[in-house]
């Protein structure tokens, strides 16, 4: 325990590390067989800081994992670029993993959220750690595995839709065709002027719960968030559609929100690090800024792709320049009424 009351860093880390430091990097170097210069450029992708050569900072689980990762790299599963990646995408999922479950018990503990944890406050978090952290770990494994596995059927009826449907020429590589969309909060900005910080953080996190919930639902995926605004793909026209008509409604049903513009599109895309980037990304966000608040529009590819729904009533607007990307031709997508 430290002069201030609070449980000694060491402590802490060899806790949640679940093991003792015992090893400097050199040591680590040595016994993984893993090059001293690559080993660098691991620890940076992970997200750990730099430590002096001679500082004892690992353990032997570290050792275990650049022995697995040199394990990946001998078997010819990925080479040094590839791992650099994957490795860098395990860090920054598990950077805000981490400091999200710290902020949530930290708020299940503390009365006042704008108050600094206090001593006791941080020594029940470890208790808790330290009692509850064997089961906080296999349901992290249990999420990737479930979303890995969602991933991969995605890939493989992606892969049966476009051999079935006789696409011709094939797609880039790496690309596949998706339905992908834009949720954006209308006057955010506003927002943020007239609220503090916690009344502000609640409602975007309402926002993205409530999107997140409803992309799920609609056996679609939650790409990213980026607080006022949530990028979503579908593996189907119909999919993104009734994630970007669901969203839109159920923001608009609740009166303290501002309501929500959407905007989607359908075409390839090219997936990367978790994101997709390239022109159908671009037109999703260039439709959103035309909608109108708790409305969607969508683009020419998904309008045709939809074309004698029953469910889906779809209106054309004016052709319009967009930057980058030339004439435009927008649609208003709104379900059918009864």
């Amino acid at each position: 325990m430290s002069d201030a009351g609070l449980p000694d860093p060491k402590e802490i880390e060899e806790l949640l590390l679940g093991g003792e430091l015992r090893y400097t990097r050199v040591d680590a170097v040595r016994l993984s067989g893993i090059p001293a210069e690559f080993a660098r450029r691991l620890w940076r992708a992970f997200g750990y800081p730099s430590m002096p050569e001679d500082a004892v900072a690992y353990t032997e689980g570290d050792v275990a994992a650049l022995c697995r990762i040199r394990r990946l790299m001998d078997d010819g599963v990925l080479d040094q670029e590839g791992v650099i990646r994957l490795v860098r995408a395990f860090g920054q999922t598990m950077t805000r993993l981490a400091e999200w479950q710290v902020n949530l018990l930290s708020a299940m503990l503390v009365s006042d959220p704008q108050e600094q944890p206090s001593a006791e406050v941080v020594s029940s978090i470890v208790d808790i750690a330290e009692k509850h952290i064997d089961e906080f770990e296999p349901l992290v494994v249990h999420a990737w595995r479930r979303q890995l596995a969602a991933a991969g059927t995605r890939a493989m009826a992606a892969a049966a839709s476009r051999e079935a449907e006789g696409a011709e020429g094939p797609l880039l590589p790496g690309r596949l065709v998706t339905t992908v969309g834009f949720a954006d909060m209308v006057s955010f900005t506003q927002m943020s002027r007239e609220l503090d910080e916690i009344e502000l953080a609640r409602v975007v996190e309402w926002f993205e719960e409530t999107a997140a919930d409803i992309i799920a639902t609609c056996g679609g995926r939650l790409v990213k968030t980026l607080g006022d605004e949530v990028l979503f793909a579908g593996d189907t026209p119909e999919t993104g559609a009734e994630i970007a008509l669901s969203v839109a409604a159920a923001i608009q049903d609740e009166t303290e929100i501002p309501d929500v513009r959407v905007g989607v599109a359908h075409g390839p895309v090219l997936p990367l690090m978790g994101d997709v980037f390239g022109t159908t990304v671009n037109l999703a966000a260039r439709l959103t800024a035309l909608a109108r608040p708790g409305t969607v529009v969508i683009d020419q590819s998904l309008a045709e792709s939809l074309d004698g729904n029953e469910n889906y009533n779809i209106t054309s607007m004016v052709r319009r320049p967009v930057q980058g990307l030339g004439i435009i031709q927008p649609y208003v997508l709104r379900r059918t009424k009864p």
